[in-house]
């Protein structure tokens, strides 16, 4: 019983001083006290010859601490053991590197690629290694090598890398699309790296190279592929109009599998204001969808592209095409969408919300899931709190919450349940409702919860009867109800009448976003200079920014001016809503290759 006891107990012992030294040791190199490290890591290594970390640690030590004859030494005779790794001879040509000596250095990285020939398997690991040392050349040996004598293997992933670094753009794009045509990596990452060397500039030289290497490739083998790589080079672009073309003959090509492409291209251009195009993807998706709900949500596609510039004329015509879509398609669980486009048009287009409303409820009485009921009881919500019924709309709002708690939807209607009441002038009970909302899952909720909270909880503390703040929430409804002409009046109330409140930035912003809504610019331009001017270290400054960087960027054609706002959030506001925003477009107004 003894006997068997004793060597167990020795054997938990020097596994857990083992373990306090591997600790100690990694702890010590990692904090730089290379002195210390040393130590213990020759200890380990004397203990436990064959672990390569070890090893490899105690020369690491050594070189830091440029006791390279040492190093020297202890690689010598560790490239003799038998069991040794190849990258072993690596480490001690790297070490020769570091004395000057590149004639010994070259021998032992040629020895290391020699070992490939022993075991193409070893490649990964040689290349690797010359890697983390920068040595891209011989890394570039080691996998081609391995992959000549093996073919099954595949290190273009990794040969891509190192050709981008050398600056081999080529050779690079060469390997990744090899990647996606064999299969061998997620389309998606392979993008994401290319995404890397081009711009948005299509004469950029690196965008030249990808679209002629993609063309020559679809000229030797008339791939699909090749389409589809196409168009997203000119999605990347913002040439939606040519990614379009690309996309109805990758449809053709396909015998018409799917139009989710051509919806997406559409998508992407009404986002991105090229409403011609995404005119065009609607219409070519209205007239080849045979599947009813694809074919639907073209058409209403079509409509809010009208909508951005219609007249009462037109506000007529629109009309009568959304009774023609319900004469078509009625009212199905799968046309939810259609009843919701039709009665927010009745009410924040046409100011009519009665119909829309008898509409909604009659939608709620077909047979519908937790999710369908939820989407027209808050499209229903919004529309009562435009009719200023907000006792009802709360009601629908909190059967959301309650129904789906855990959802985003839950949240964006726990989020109109604060919102509705602000309006109301409860604005204790919305401040209950923003706290629990300011951890949600989605940024933009607890974003807006944030900004809500702190507008009513900055001004119920220097005014008690929240004159200020009650006159602001009436503002905000009627910019709710679209009567922004009489929106923007009651907030110049507050501007005059309220100067020097802790309101005064938040009537600014929201005026000079109504003042962006009817396209005067100028006046919106000068409410975020004042915020920017005399509450720069408040909490809205880097809405300001950003507002004003999107002015003078898209409206005012000046991308210094823009860039100087932008440059403003990276630096002073890194914890904001905008700041990766700010940081990619700044980045590609200065002309960075890196996206």
């Amino acid at each position: 019983m003894h006997k068997t006891i004793l060597p167990i107990l020795f054997l938990v012992c020097t596994t857990m001083v083992c373990g306090q030294e591997d600790f100690l040791a990694k702890q010590y190199f990692n904090d730089g006290e290379f002195e210390k490290a040393v130590v213990f890591y020759e200890k380990l290594v004397e203990r436990n010859p064959r672990r390569t970390d070890y090893s490899e640690g105690l020369v690491a030590c050594y070189q830091q601490l440029e006791r390279y004859e040492e190093a020297q030494n202890f690689l010598l005779a560790k490239v003799q053991e038998s069991y040794a790794f190849p990258t072993f001879l690596i480490e001690l040509g790297y070490n020769y590197t570091l004395r000057e000596q590149s004639e010994q250095a070259t021998n032992y990285y040629q020895k290391a690629i020699a070992k490939i020939e022993e075991n193409p398997n070893f490649g990964y690991a040689i290349g690797y290694r010359f890697q983390k040392y920068a040595l891209l050349d011989e890394a570039v040996a080691a996998y081609t090598k391995a992959m000549a004598l093996k073919p099954e293997l595949n290190y273009d992933y990794q040969l891509a890398r190192i050709y981008g670094e050398k600056g081999d753009i080529e050779k690079m794009y060469d390997s990744y699309l090899k990647l996606i045509y064999e299969g061998k990596s997620s389309r998606a990452n392979v993008l994401r790296s290319i995404d890397d060397f081009i711009t948005e500039d299509g004469n950029n030289a690196n965008n030249i190279k990808l679209r002629r290497i993609l063309l020559q490739n679809a000229q030797k083998n008339p791939d699909v592929l090749w389409n589809e790589l196409l168009s997203w080079l000119f999605v990347q672009q913002k040439q939606y109009k040519v990614a379009l073309s690309q996309e109805k003959a990758i449809y053709k090509r396909t015998d018409g599998s799917s139009l989710d492409r051509l919806r997406n291209i559409g998508e992407i251009a009404q986002e991105n204001e090229d409403f011609e195009t995404a005119n065009a993807a609607f219409e070519f998706i209205v007239e080849n969808a045979s599947d009813p709900a694809t074919k639907l949500n073209a058409q209403l596609s079509l409509i809010d592209i009208e909508l951005l510039d219609a007249d009462t004329k037109k506000l007529n015509s629109i009309e009568k095409q959304f009774n023609t879509l319900l004469e078509t398609y009625g009212y199905q669980n799968k046309t939810l969408q259609l009843q919701i486009a039709y009665a927010n048009f009745l009410t924040f287009k046409k100011a009519d919300p009665e119909p829309a409303i008898a509409m909604l409820k009659r939608s709620l009485e077909e047979p519908l899931g937790r999710f369908g009921k939820a989407y027209i009881k808050l499209a229903l919500g919004d529309i009562l709190v435009f009719d200023q019924r907000f006792n009802e709309a709360l009601i629908y709002f909190s059967q959301i919450q309650k129904s789906l708690k855990n959802d985003v939807l839950g949240q964006d209607a726990r989020f109109k349940v604060a919102q509705t009441s602000f309006y109301k002038g409860d604005f204790e009970w919305a401040l209950t409702q923003l706290k629990v909302l300011r951890g949600s899952t989605s940024q933009l909720i607890a974003n807006d919860a944030m900004q809500l909270s702190l507008l009513i909880s900055d001004n119920s503390l220097e005014d008690s009867t929240q004159t200020a703040l009650k006159k602001y929430a009436r503002a905000d409804l009627l910019a709710y109800q679209k009567k922004t002409p009489d929106a923007i009046e009651s907030l110049e109330d507050i501007l005059q009448n309220h100067k020097g409140e802790k309101i005064e930035d938040e009537a600014l912003l929201k005026q000079g976003e109504l003042f962006e809504s009817i396209k005067n610019y100028d006046g919106a331009k000068f409410n975020y200079q004042k915020i920017v001017e005399f509450y720069g270290s408040g909490i809205l400054a880097d809405d300001a920014h950003f507002a004003l960087g999107q002015l003078y960027e898209k409206v005012y054609q000046e991308p210094e001016n823009a860039k100087r706002h932008y440059e403003k959030i990276i630096y002073n506001y890194q914890d904001s809503y905008y700041y990766p925003q700010a940081r990619k477009n700044f980045r590609r107004l200065r002309g960075d290759a890196i996206n």
